[in-house]
């Protein structure tokens, strides 16, 4: 035993000397970092968080662009809820839009991605055609050319004649206008392929080699190995379309003349906002409006995190 230790304390060894020139290098670093930083700060609190106080605040406002706001406490969200049957109607078609068109794209581009994972040449030509839509989908001359092909003469009713089928006129239905905009949703497929196409890369060979020696067909192997293993990737394309499809604006605006007609059958909850809000100068009522949706994103996103741990699995969790 060392003397120290027999003195009953051990001695530490002596600190050595701080240097400042390193601490003033720490700082320099700092400095250079957030000077860095300062074009996206700047973005973040004065386009982004700086708004988003201000909508808060109008929300519990009478105001329209030539006056003064008004406190008027929580009327425009009691208002929202008990007065209003276009609300309420645009908070019909935009469910009926996200539980139709969500399930519909992911299956669609989860089956071409299946496709195209076969090993086809000319796979980068198919990959680049096939997401093409996705970067036109939301664009006004796309859906100029949906109004186009749905109207009474258009491409599909021509395309039913051939069969002797007398067609209507889709968007001008109320029965079926929306489910136009659910086909033109379904249509932009190309950017959920092609993450379902790099998550079926992922995937070992050997599993399907293992499931066909033991006699499990395409059917069985598809659910009991590639859906599983996918659901990862299933999971983040259902987070983003789902939270794409409740902002959807433009497809309805166009197709409907900005009027959600006909009879408010595409009369999306984000168009009605913009009515609100531009048409009618409506701004504390469109932000209380704005603020709700919001609040409804946040919540469907966070159920789905919740549920996601009972059917995701990672590896060999959930």
């Amino acid at each position: 035993m060392s003397a120290v230790a027999t003195r009953g304390r051990v001695e530490s060894p002596p600190e050595r000397p701080r240097r400042a020139g390193g601490r003033r290098f720490r700082i320099s670093e700092n400095v250079a970092g957030y000077l860095f930083l300062s074009p996206w700060l700047v973005g973040l609190f004065v386009i982004v968080i700086g708004p988003m106080i201000a909508s808060l605040y109008l929300s519990f406002t009478e105001y329209n662009p030539l006056t003064s706001p008004t406190w008027i406490g929580l009327d425009n969200y009691v208002r929202m809820f008990t007065d209003d049957p276009r609300f309420i109607a645009s908070v019909k078609v935009t469910l009926i839009y996200v539980v139709v068109s969500v399930p519909l794209q992911l299956a669609f581009a989860l089956f071409l991605a299946m496709v195209l994972d076969k090993g086809l040449r000319g796979l980068s030509f198919y990959r680049s055609v096939y997401y093409l839509p996705s970067l036109l989908g939301s664009s006004v001359a796309i859906a100029i050319l949906w109004r186009r092909v749905f109207s009474g003469d258009g491409l599909v009713n021509g395309f039913l004649g051939v069969f002797g089928i007398e067609g209507r006129s889709w968007i001008s239905e109320p029965a079926t206008a929306v489910y136009t905009l659910v086909a033109l949703s379904v249509w932009t497929f190309g950017a959920p392929m092609v993450i379902f196409l790099a998550g079926l890369r992922q995937i070992p060979d050997m599993y399907y080699e293992a499931a066909s020696v033991d006699g499990a067909g395409r059917v069985r192997r598809f659910f009991s190995i590639t859906v599983p293993l996918l659901t990862p990737v299933i999971f983040f394309n259902l987070i983003l379309q789902m939270i794409g499809a409740f902002q959807a604006f433009t497809p309805a605006f166009v197709v409907s003349d900005g009027t959600g007609g006909p009879v408010d059958s595409t009369l999306f909850y984000t168009l009605y906002l913009y009515q609100e809000g531009f048409a009618s100068f409506r701004m504390g009522y469109a932000s209380a409006m704005a603020w709700v949706l919001f609040v409804v994103i946040a919540l469907f996103t966070a159920l789905n995190f919740a549920a996601s741990k009972y059917w995701v699995f990672y590896g060999d969790e959930r």
